[in-house]
């Protein structure tokens, strides 16, 4: 945000002299300034010299560095001396924060607040490496697990099942991704930036990172300082090999700013009440420590704050950073709205809508002119005239019970020589939102539709989602269509593409394909099923459902077998009250052979549809490739398999699919540990992304790694992804339907950024959704008991898999009764022992050992603080 949009003057908002920084804990800006100068050493900015002429007393000493020039940058980076990449702030040690390697090897660490110079999290920066005794030394046993960020969810929605909760989206695997919990304790979550001081003196104190005091620090909040008057010894890292260490560096620019730059957390007066700043400003604190506090202007808060603060204290606000000067500590803000209290579900969703930039506003009337205005609308003669007539066919659409847009539908035919008719009929989407009308420009902005738990926020007006292109039951539909003739074993003989049109005979649940196909002999009564068009009998859908399941089948079997991997991750849906709209009950969505029917014609018709259009355009396809994992975290997993004794195969795809489901024994805890596993196999996994054909030469690089496919596109969803509606444009003008596409290859690609930045965001807010909803869940209906099965053992806490409801928590061995505990490693393994207090004078102390795929008893309950909640460990059976 510019600060022109502004209406506080942020010149007037810097930290006095002589005020303390509240943030700080108390600290003015000279420690501020030492902090500076740590590991960084203090440089003469452009802030300084524009300070030369104004009279010394009033001059304050930066705090950041300038940014360099536009020119010195793009100079460094043609030369290498600099590096640019997404920031990534690690969100349980907001002081941490990393950027990928350019070369696949060890994330860059920036370290503190400083270094980071003013960036937020999701920003793309430049970075300037720091010299090599500055670097960040590792434990060469592998212990040491704070060197790289976590990935707020890494895993391409291609590998996983369509397990969406609630108002879910739909068939070709677009499921929110796992959030996997940072390996970094909580403390610095939940102190907040009040926690600063700490980091900030001990930054101060520390010359090098000396990661073998860390790992001994004692207690959770144990502050790691080392020993400055100690020589160079064995962690000095210019006496290291390079691969016990982690390149630092510090930001010098900020190239693109992804940040929303706004944030929801509440207000409080200043700590000075004398200072002339308590006069005009607030201090924001957002919930999300990445962001800094900001000064906003009283004038914008609500006007009996300042005599009834109190008042305020459990208050949502929106804020919007507008700036940041070199010189303080604090971001200027902006409130743009108070949202309600904290811990309720529709301040909360705002909040979360907000801080991903999700636009839910209403779409404007220049965009609704674009809709056709005489209802009901009807197809026209000529319109009909142009397309192929299917509307005789058994045609369906299978879908959540939920859904309202039915992008999708399917067909099945028996031909006469015993081969079937298979069909893919897509909404038409393109047909109404045309290329750069106001329709077009906002659905481009959006770029996704996003599914919350309890409500979609639609990427185009309901008359389109819900109505004129939902192909919904009776309702003649214009649709783009994918057919081919296939063998009953899933071989392809023949294709074809085209504009069709299409009138469903029936709306279909998952359940309801469900019961078909675990029933194939039942005769299913119309009570069980919603209206079906009187044209088609219900023995005839049931039977195309049955044929489809069956070539299904083939279709699955044969993709893993030709190397394709799936990692399929445990996903909440929710039962929620009609009245209220709170979470009644939660449970794991089952992933059934209804979902994976409808997954495998998507992916056929989506493959298929990549190769006709890039054989058509080769330089203005949109397409969507994925990078395989990055090494370094994989070369981090197979060690740990290796030590922890796991013989897994990670030479591709297809060997880590065939490991995962072959490693894990008949046991009832055998889909246990492999839940465990596949989120570690997460971890180093790339997001997918869309891409234009003409900007990437090299033509190995449009590989799909998950699904092990040259070419792979998103055809069948364009009532809520615009990456599709482009796609049916290209697909539309490779059959000589309609004139090429306007876009030029680098207005495609710019087009191709913005859908995987909006695609990661609408991720983040459906599983921050969930994550909100579970929490109010334990609040109202907790303490919620379950087994977990431990994922990852650190010196003093473990993580766990909760498995009744699939989400992570870390459990703290100084928040247990115990009388004491012991970390070590078994060849390899890491290994906890705690001693429990005895229950009963003089009984003996029990001792339980948690190691990897321990199965242990948790109770998740709620903390006080809203949505707020731990796990606790249940004592063991002392039998």
């Amino acid at each position: 945000m510019n600060n022109s949009d502004s209406r506080i003057n942020p010149r007037q908002l810097g930290t006095p002299r002589g005020i303390k920084a509240e943030c700080f804990g108390g600290q003015d800006n000279t420690s501020e300034f030492l902090f500076a100068g740590g590991p960084y050493a203090a440089v003469s900015t452009s802030g300084d010299r524009k300070n030369l002429n104004k009279p010394t007393r009033a001059r304050k000493k930066s705090i950041f560095e300038a940014y360099m020039s536009k020119e010195d940058v793009s100079a460094g980076l043609k030369r290498g001396e600099l590096i640019q990449g997404p920031l990534r702030i690690n969100p349980k040690k907001y002081h941490e924060a990393f950027i990928p390697s350019p070369d696949g090897t060890r994330d860059i660490f920036i370290d503190g607040v400083v270094a980071r110079n003013r960036a937020l999290n999701g920003d793309i920066v430049v970075v300037k490496l720091l010299p090599k005794e500055q670097w960040k030394v590792i434990k060469p046993d592998g212990s040491d697990k704070e060197t790289e960020a976590t990935r707020e969810s890494d895993v391409p929605e291609d590998m996983l099942g369509t397990c969406i909760p609630q108002e879910t989206a739909k068939g070709d695997a677009e499921s929110p991704d796992v959030i996997i919990e940072a390996q970094f304790d909580d403390n610095d979550a939940e102190h907040g930036q009040d926690h600063l001081k700490d980091t900030l003196t001990d930054d101060i104190k520390k010359l090098s990172l000396d990661t073998g005091e860390k790992a001994k620090a004692v207690g959770i909040g144990g502050v790691h300082r080392t020993k400055q008057d100690d020589g160079p010894t064995v962690n000095d890292p210019r006496f290291l090999p390079d691969k016990f260490l982690q390149r630092t560096a510090k930001v010098v620019y900020v190239l693109e700013k992804k940040h929303s730059r706004a944030a929801t957390g509440f207000i409080k007066l200043l700590a000075d009440k004398n200072s002339e700043l308590f006069k005009r400003c607030a201090m924001f604190s957002p919930v999300d420590h990445r962001v800094p506090r900001a000064y906003v202007s009283l004038t914008d808060c609500p006007p009996d704050f300042v005599t009834r603060p109190e008042d305020y204290s459990n208050m949502l606000f929106i804020c919007r950073i507008v700036d940041w000067k070199e010189d303080s500590n604090f971001a200027t803000g902006q409130l743009a709205k108070s949202l309600g209290q904290a811990g309720e579900i529709e301040p909360e969703t705002e909040g979360i809508l907000t801080e991903y930039g999700v636009d839910f506003s209403d779409f404007s009337p220049k965009a609704l002119e674009c809709l056709p205005q005489s209802l009901p609308w009807v197809i026209s003669p000529g319109e009909l005239a142009k397309r192929r007539d299917l509307r005789k066919e058994c045609i369906f659409t299978i879908d959540p019970s939920t859904a309202k847009d039915l992008d999708d539908a399917l067909s099945c035919k028996q031909l006469p020589d015993g081969n079937f008719e298979v069909g893919v009929h897509i909404a038409d989407v393109s047909y109404f939102v045309l290329e750069e009308t106001a329709l077009d420009k906002v659905a481009s902005e959006r770029a996704t539709s996003v599914y919350l738990v309890q409500k979609v926020i639609p990427m185009l007006p309901k008359l389109l989602c819900e109505e004129l292109c939902s192909l919904n039951p009776m309702q003649d539909r214009l649709t783009f269509s994918v057919m081919w003739k296939v063998t009953p074993e899933g071989k392809i003989l023949d294709e074809w593409f085209g504009r069709t049109v299409i009138c469903s005979c029936v709306k279909l649940s998952y359940d309801h394909a469900q019961s078909m196909i675990e029933s194939p002999g039942k005769v299913i009564s119309p009570e069980e099923l919603p209206p079906v068009s009187p044209q088609h009998s219900i023995a005839e859908i049931q039977q195309a459902v049955l044929n489809l399941h069956q070539i299904a089948q083939h279709l699955r079997k044969q993709r893993f077998i030709d190397g394709a991997l799936r990692l399929d991750q445990l996903k909440l849906s929710f039962t929620l009250d009609q009245e209220s709209g709170m979470p009644q009950g939660c449970y794991i969505y089952q992933y059934r052979d209804s979902n994976k029917l409808v997954e495998e014609f998507m992916l056929l018709a989506n493959m298929a549809v990549a190769h006709q259009i890039y054989r058509s355009f080769p330089e203005q396809a949109l397409l969507r490739r994925h990078p395989p994992p990055q090494t370094k975290l994989l070369k981090d997993l197979m060690e740990f398999c290796n030590q922890v004794g796991l013989d897994i195969d990670f030479s591709s795809a297809g060997t880590l699919h065939k490991s995962l489901n072959e490693t894990f024994g008949a046991d009832k805890y055998s889909e246990a540990r492999k839940e465990v596993l596949t989120n570690m196999f997460s971890r180093p996994m790339q997001m997918a992304l869309y891409f234009c054909t003409g900007v990437l030469e090299d033509e190995t690089l449009f590989r799909h790694y998950a699904l092990n496919v040259p070419f792979y596109t998103h055809f069948t969803s364009p009532i809520r992804r615009y990456a599709d509606i482009i796609v049916h444009r290209l697909l539309s003008a490779s059959l000589g339907a309609s004139s090429p596409i306007k876009m030029e290859k680098e207005a495609i690609q710019r087009q191709a950024d913005h859908c995987n930045d909006r695609k990661m965001a609408s991720k983040r807010v459906q599983e921050l959704s969930a994550d909100l909803f579970f929490a109010i869940f334990v609040r109202e209906c907790g303490p919620l008991e379950s087994e977990a099965m431990v994922m990852g053992v650190l010196n003093e806490a473990f993580d766990v898999l909760v498995l009744k409801f699939g989400v992570q928590k870390r459990i703290y061995c100084n928040a247990l009764p115990l009388l004491g505990f012991h970390f070590q490693k078994v060849g390899r393994k890491p290994e906890l022992t705690l001693m429990w207090e005895p229950e009963k004078p003089k009984e003996e102390s029990v001792p339980q050992v948690i190691t990897i795929f321990t199965l242990v008893e948790v109770m998740l309950t709620s903390d006080g603080v809203p949505l707020k909640y731990s796990a606790l460990l249940k004592r063991p059976n002392s039998e």
